[in-house]
């Protein structure tokens, strides 16, 4: 894993800082895990748009990817690191021995020729999924699921890890990247080892017309609006726009917004850092 700042020969290039793609091997996808992927410009089904600020954006190929985890006690060697754009980690594609491939969100670590299996009996190897109930205390772990068999959908994006803190019973203590510290059950499943292209935040883009590729429209500031467009437009000059919120009035910058009422909070040890 590295990254390199290019040469300043163009204005764009001049503060630019590109991921050095050391770990990915291959630049082919394997064309029976893909599948179209549209865009809707930010429109409903109406035409209307709904979301602002996108549109356009380089045409993808979505990477069909495995984040449950299912195909349990049947070994699988890597075949390869790829990029998916789809997401900031890498992937990695799996050749089970049965002869079924699957895509996974890669660890950091994870080498083409290794093997990787799924289950409750296996070793707490990077790549490896298994039960929390099974993991040993204080592993770092990835591709967390919150209820059983829904699937990973905690600590995917590049770098991001947990902690298995504790077990009591049932529920199991995780240290979220967030910072929040909650109770989810041991029968969830969770991959040893942290996400890959954990230099993915010292990326610079260099120039706004990389942000137009990412699908990413320009951003109008609520300061400069007028009272009629945003609460914290209008003002004679250059006004401050008083208190942060959002276009609806919602405050911003430390207002909780979840509710008192949801009845997962008890399942909530300690809230996220501010």
């Amino acid at each position: 894993m590295s990254v390199r700042k290019l040469k300043p020969i163009t204005p764009g290039q001049r503060f630019r800082v590109v991921n050095g793609f050391d770990a990915i091997t291959t630049d082919k996808p394997e064309k029976s895990l893909i599948a179209p992927h549209k865009k809707s410009g930010g429109r409903n089904s109406q035409g209307k748009m709904t979301m602002r600020y996108i549109g356009g954006g380089h045409k993808k190929k979505y990477r069909i990817i495995d984040f449950k985890r299912n195909k349990t006690g049947i070994p699988a060697e890597v075949k390869s690191i790829e990029y998916d754009p789809n997401r900031t980690a890498f992937i990695a594609l799996l050749n089970y021995q049965d002869g079924e491939k699957r895509y996974i969100v890669a660890q950091n670590g994870l080498q083409v020729g290794q093997t990787v299996v799924s289950g409750e009996n296996v070793a707490p190897e990077i790549g490896n999924a298994m039960p929390l109930s099974q993991i040993p205390l204080g592993t770092i772990i990835s591709c967390l699921e919150l209820r059983p068999g829904q699937g990973a959908i905690m600590a995917r994006s590049a770098g991001a890890f947990a902690q298995l803190m504790a077990r009591d019973g049932k529920f199991a203590t995780i240290k979220l990247p967030s910072g929040e510290i909650r109770l989810i059950l041991v029968t969830c499943m969770a991959t040893i080892g942290v996400v890959s292209n954990s230099d993915h935040q010292l990326l610079v883009s260099g120039k706004a017309g990389r942000t137009r590729w990412l699908g990413r429209r320009p951003r109008t500031r609520p300061v400069v609006m007028n009272p009629v467009d945003h609460p914290m437009g209008g003002g004679e000059g250059r006004a401050s726009g008083g208190h942060p919120r959002s276009r609806k009035g919602i405050p911003a910058k430390g207002y909780r917004t979840r509710s008192k009422k949801n009845p997962t909070n008890k399942y909530i040890v300690e809230r996220r850092k501010k």
